[in-house]
């Protein structure tokens, strides 16, 4: 009886644990096919990457801060933001960043009315890869 009680106490308490792991980790990203097999048309040269920090400036750091999710508007979203500087996030293909830009979701907003210019769209991709 000892061991019984003893083995479902570890199964309640690890389902315990686990739960709360299960809720703090970030839904992934559903991204269709289509972005995940779209190219950059322009790799990041100066023009491009100038162009892509001045949108990001006006569009994203408010959220985004520098990079980190450290912008003044961070605090306020229920979504934890992403470091866009790490390794981890530079490895995406750069269809997936355009759409997580883009297209968003949750506290992400759509911008594909706000930036409509594909080369400006591009260039904040750029901009980003350049963090």
């Amino acid at each position: 009886m000892k061991k019984f009680l003893f083995a479902a106490f570890t199964i309640a308490t690890a389902f315990i644990l686990f739960s709360f792991v299960a809720a703090d980790k970030k839904p992934a990203w559903n991204i269709p096919a289509k972005y995940t097999a779209m190219k950059i048309s322009k790799k990041g040269d100066k023009e491009s990457i100038a162009l892509g920090k001045t949108l990001y400036v006006k569009h994203c750091k408010s959220c985004h801060g520098g990079g980190k999710g450290d912008g003044a508007k961070a605090a306020s979203l229920k979504t934890e933001m992403d470091d866009l500087t790490t390794a981890a996030f530079k490895a995406l293909p750069d269809g997936n960043k355009y759409y997580m830009a883009f297209v968003g979701r949750g506290d992400m907003p759509n911008f594909e009315k706000k930036i409509t210019d594909e080369e400006e769209r591009w260039a904040i991709i750029n901009y980003l890869n350049s963090l």
